[in-house]
């Protein structure tokens, strides 16, 4: 025992100088700029409110917070590029509902998305709106799916990439509906719309911020949204639930997440400035003008579970969709 007592002692020692050293780096972070990575291109609502946020968290931390577009590979490139990024809260990525689908999307990914990050803040949840170029000759969800029956494989969809949430809620829905569309992939949604609104593509869902002006401008129709509850900046727009699919329930939501290394001090810091800068009334404002739904997020430990959830649920969709694993 005399032997053992000082290599105990030695443990101890350093311990305390561990703990010591990640408080020390707490208390000093940021350091340096912060980066935003989003896995997708300008012009979501994502990046939108990413971008409004920016200036108030780089008051409040005392540091520049950049945001950096990183789209394509079904959010794996970006993914990937945050998860191989220092642990050291500098470089956060916007996770959106993809990131717990493709687990059941990918046969393999280079990250494991439960072990290889930590969550940080969910910022919030975001329905999407079916909308159809006005030529096509349906107005309602019930003459949508006639038309696909009487039509299999004529009807084009827009959407941002296998495993998008764009493109999975148009997977559930032919597969709760036993129709058939035929699929065109975009960098992006943005893109995407322009061809629905200019009429090479019959529909798509959408993010309902980014397409309230062209419903209200009658570029588009809309049909229904993802979500069981209507929403607010489309209020007359029923559910696609109630509107004639029993138990549609597909919505999205961004969540921050870093290295799971990162110091779980550095993880506090950041979900705190998140969640004060997320409830000011301006970024409250400008999420439900986008048509997102504000979260009040729990702390990183219950957004853990949160996450692990989601990937169960998604894989229940992506099933149900028949979306078969790629590569």
């Amino acid at each position: 025992m005399i032997i053992r007592r000082p290599m105990l002692a030695a443990v101890v020692l350093l311990a305390g100088l561990l703990v010591q050293s990640i408080a020390a780096r707490a208390q000093t972070y940021p350091t340096g700029p912060i980066t935003f990575v989003v896995p997708f291109p300008p012009g979501g609502s994502i990046d939108a409110i990413l971008r409004a946020m920016a200036p108030k968290l780089q008051e409040r931390l005392g540091k520049p917070v950049l945001i950096e577009n990183r789209g394509g590979g079904g959010g794996v490139i970006a993914t990937t590029a945050v998860a191989k990024s220092p642990p050291d809260g500098h470089m956060v990525f916007a996770a959106a509902s993809l990131f717990a689908a493709n687990p059941s999307l990918f046969k393999s990914l280079p990250f494991d998305t439960l072990k290889d990050f930590q969550m940080v803040h969910l910022l919030f949840r975001s329905p999407l709106v079916l909308v159809v170029n006005p030529k096509l000759p349906v107005k309602s969800i019930p003459e949508l799916i006639a038309l696909l029956k009487q039509k299999p494989g004529a009807i084009s969809y827009a959407h941002s990439g296998p495993g998008s949430s764009l493109h999975l809620n148009a997977q559930l829905l032919q597969a709760m509906t036993g129709t058939k569309m035929n699929g065109v992939s975009y960098r992006g949604a943005p893109p995407g719309l322009n061809d629905v609104i200019a009429g090479h593509v019959d529909l798509m869902f959408a993010d309902t911020g980014t397409v309230v002006a062209q419903i209200a401008a009658g570029t588009v129709r809309a049909l229904g949204v993802s979500s069981t509850t209507r929403v607010p900046v489309v209020p007359d727009t029923p559910t696609i639930d109630e509107a004639g699919v029993p138990g549609f329930d597909a919505v999205g939501w961004t969540m921050m997440c870093v290295p799971a290394a990162t110091p779980r001090p550095i993880v506090d810091k950041l979900h705190t400035e998140m969640k004060t800068v997320a409830a000011m009334p301006d970024i409250q404002a400008l999420m439900i003008k986008l048509g997102t739904i504000p979260v009040d997020s729990e702390p990183p430990p219950a957004l853990q579970k949160f996450l692990a959830s989601e990937i169960d649920r998604w894989g229940d969709i992506i099933q149900r969709a028949g979306v078969a694993k790629s590569q």
